[in-house]
């Protein structure tokens, strides 16, 4: 393939509403923006904790191409069997030696050969391995299959994503933030070519605290003690970007960040 590649990348599903929300917009998007490879999050896509075979078949037959996942892909048991025969399904790279799955792939899709990575952050989350040297390493292992180079760096302090964004500019072609469940205003293309994001924002129920049920959350806060997690269910949308890429030097030519709906009114009145 020559020319100029259209990728969509859809931010964190969660549960049935996001699913819901993929379905009803996923189809809509590939159309509008002509999009020849469809990356998704699946991380919380199953009752808000990993993805298992079910939910991948569907998505793949919604025209997803790959999905990439994060922490809470281990907190299902059902995922690692997934993760472990299925090449299409990534996990975080910096995980220790001996967990199920890969970390990042090369695929090849109508002539165009596409790395998707993905490395999970440690500031605030777990003590893993460094994602910087995870990105040198997958970096120095791919670079001549592939230019055209697309990461999912799933993490929770923005100066550690902005950070590994400067980092890699000009080696990757994109670098998609998630796991926040909150979409940044600061979609931008680096000095050296390199798309950004800081989180893409959730594909899931906005009625909520970052998917979970208002009434649960609140509680975990105000009284400091567990309270078991509840899929919230209102005001359903699908976050994500889209990404022209030269496909010749591997260079972002454009992203723009996808809401659907926009927030063009408050999510009271949405939900009224």
């Amino acid at each position: 393939m020559t020319g100029k590649l259209s990728v969509l990348f859809i931010g964190d599903i969660v549960g049935e509403p996001g699913m819901k929300a993929v379905r009803q917009y996923l189809p809509e998007l590939i159309e509008r923006y002509k999009a020849d490879f469809v990356i998704v999050n699946g991380e919380n896509v199953c009752n808000g904790k990993g993805v298992t075979e079910p939910e991948a078949k569907e998505l793949y037959e919604l025209g997803v191409h790959v999905i990439t996942t994060g922490n809470h892909i281990w907190d299902n048991w059902q995922s690692k069997p997934l993760i472990a025969k299925d090449e299409r399904v990534l996990r975080p790279l910096n995980y220790p030696p001996g967990n199920p799955g890969r970390g990042f792939k090369v695929y090849n899709h109508n002539g165009a050969d596409i790395a998707v990575i993905q490395v999970q952050g440690r500031t605030f989350m777990y003590s893993i391995d460094c994602p910087f040297r995870a990105m040198d390493f997958a970096l120095g292992v791919i670079k001549d299959k592939a230019k055209i180079i697309i990461v999912d760096f799933h993490a929770d302090a923005t100066a550690e994503k902005i950070s590994m964004a400067w980092h890699l500019d000009g080696r990757v072609s994109a670098l998609i933030g998630t796991h926040t469940h909150v979409p940044t205003a600061d979609a931008c293309i680096l000095p050296k070519g390199t798309a950004y994001i800081t989180d893409t924002g959730m594909t899931g129920p906005y009625d909520s605290v970052v998917g979970m049920s208002k009434e649960v959350a609140l509680k975990r806060f105000t009284l400091q003690t567990a309270h078991k997690f509840q899929m919230a269910e209102k005001d359903e949308r699908l976050c994500g970007v889209n990404l022209i890429i030269d496909t010749e030097t591997g260079q972002a030519l454009k992203i723009e960040q996808i809401i659907v709906p926009k927030f063009e009114n408050s999510i009271y009145e949405s939900i009224s």
